[in-house]
């Protein structure tokens, strides 16, 4: 156990699921992740304080825009741009700062990279295993298409996953984390957690937006 004490959800970003990527469109169904060249999202992040039991602004922000599409084995993919600011301290549960891009499409309701992993979903509630170790195994599930959430942008009516392991022992960890998108605007709320703790460490949240459709 002692040994994903400090094991932190967010590297299953790095799983190989992939997707049954069929379309050649970039949006298949709608524009549910709000795939448009020009469209510009900002967040803020904000960690979790362990004295007031609260979440408190980093400083940290993670500005993102979409800047082009590029063509690759014949399918279209949105170029993400990344750009953090204020993790001068390099720490490592926040996107460093600097550039960064993502090549991302729309397959089925899969949101999907360039090299067929799956980032998100909005028409699959199935366990998707993400991850596995020795200690475990991380998964991600739909839980719900019409959750709302409220967060500084604004309230939003969102899907919402859980992204949560499984230990080796048959028995859910404590940790857990939460990822909102809304139709037609994108992400609008995610986290990170450390798999032992209850109360994810890192809240990221949309704080103002530009999108077109």
């Amino acid at each position: 156990m002692k040994r994903i004490v400090y094991a932190c959800l967010i590297v299953v970003l790095f799983s190989s699921c992939t997707s049954n990527d069929d379309g050649n469109s970039p949006n298949d169904n709608s524009n549910f992740y709000a795939l448009t060249v020009g469209n510009q999202w900002v967040y803020k992040n904000y960690g979790f304080n362990f004295s007031s039991q609260e979440y408190v602004d980093t400083g940290i922000v993670d500005s993102v825009s979409i800047i082009g599409i590029e063509n690759i084995n014949s399918k279209d993919y949105y170029k993400f741009r990344i750009f953090t600011s204020g993790n001068d301290d390099d720490i490592p549960l926040y996107n460093l700062n600097g550039e960064r891009f993502e090549l991302l499409r729309d397959s089925l309701g899969y949101l999907v990279y360039d090299d067929g992993t799956i980032k998100y979903t909005n028409s699959d509630f199935s366990p998707r295993p993400l991850f596995s170790s020795d200690w475990g195994s991380v998964y991600e599930q739909l839980i719900a298409l019409d959750h709302e959430i409220t967060v500084e942008a604004g309230t939003f009516n969102s899907s919402y996953t859980q992204r949560f392991v499984i230990l080796e022992n048959g028995e859910q960890a404590a940790g857990m984390d939460h990822i909102y998108y809304a139709d037609g605007y994108g992400l609008i709320y995610d986290t990170v957690s450390f798999v032992s703790q209850e109360n994810p460490r890192v809240v990221r949240r949309l704080d103002s937006y530009f999108v077109q459709n």
